[in-house]
């Protein structure tokens, strides 16, 4: 015979504020529990699963790509039963994740290999604002934003116009790049920060460690940490699919 459960008492089996355990009904992360004759919710063995099943899910935030919809999405298909579709949409996601893995990775070895272009003696090049976001094909309103945000100083003319020269141009490049595998501008900036003070830095430790007077920190500020947990967790919310499929589906082409 299937447990029966109470608003109080799911609330404290998951470890949450009843009114949290409201909201979860009121998103669609679990079940519309039934409603006895006085209007109280009557919660079984399969909304505890699913709240726990949605906590583990939520554990990680990782917002770029899509990839916080898609954990919610599983999460709502699970809630349905439809856990069939909800496996594959896991399995989706965790591909999802290793190829953001492997694009911040790739951005890391793209940087090591621009700064040491960095290094070199460098050749005279004027470039203006326009050139260079045509060089760089990104938008001028982009370059303006990495400039406000003290990724990058440019020097002007007598006239007052930037001149961005080729360490400029290497160092666009490096913030482009990292940028496209979704690292944070505060971290991009703690590595240009690093680099001031000393070009032989472990850019890959740089960019991943947050520093302790960084008073918010995002996923995206150590994005490698929040990818490789993110791989983890979306392993652990498949086996909670796995088994809540075996113990609750009662159509198993769902």
């Amino acid at each position: 015979m299937e447990n029966k459960y109470k608003t109080a008492q799911v609330a404290k089996v998951i470890g949450i504020h009843p009114n949290t355990v409201r909201l979860y009904e009121k998103l669609e992360l679990i079940p519309k529990p039934q409603r006895l004759s006085n209007g109280y919710r009557v919660f079984l063995d399969f909304h505890i699963a699913q709240f726990k099943l949605a906590r583990t899910a939520l554990k990680v935030e990782v917002l770029q790509s899509g990839l916080r919809k898609n954990i919610i999405n599983i999460i709502k298909l699970s809630a349905q039963g439809k856990f069939k579709k909800a496996i594959a949409y896991t399995n989706n996601y965790i591909n999802q994740v290793k190829i953001e893995q492997k694009n911040a990775e790739e951005a890391i070895e793209i940087t090591k290999k621009l700064l040491s272009g960095i290094q070199e003696k460098e050749k005279e090049i004027a470039f203006t604002r326009k050139q260079t976001a045509d060089s760089l094909k990104v938008t001028i309103d982009t370059l303006r934003n990495w400039e406000m945000n003290g990724l990058i100083f440019v020097k002007r003319k007598q006239n007052g116009y930037r001149v961005y020269t080729k360490n400029d141009i290497q160092l666009l490049k490096i913030i482009r790049s990292l940028r496209c595998a979704n690292y944070s501008l505060a971290a991009i900036l703690r590595m240009v920060s690093a680099l001031s003070n000393n070009s032989e830095i472990d850019v890959r430790e740089v960019l991943n460690t947050p520093k302790a007077d960084e008073d918010i920190v995002t996923a995206c500020d150590k994005l490698l940490t929040s990818l490789s947990n993110a791989e983890l967790n979306a392993n652990c919310v498949l086996s909670q699919l796995k088994d809540m499929q075996e113990k609750f589906n009662i159509n198993p082409t769902v």
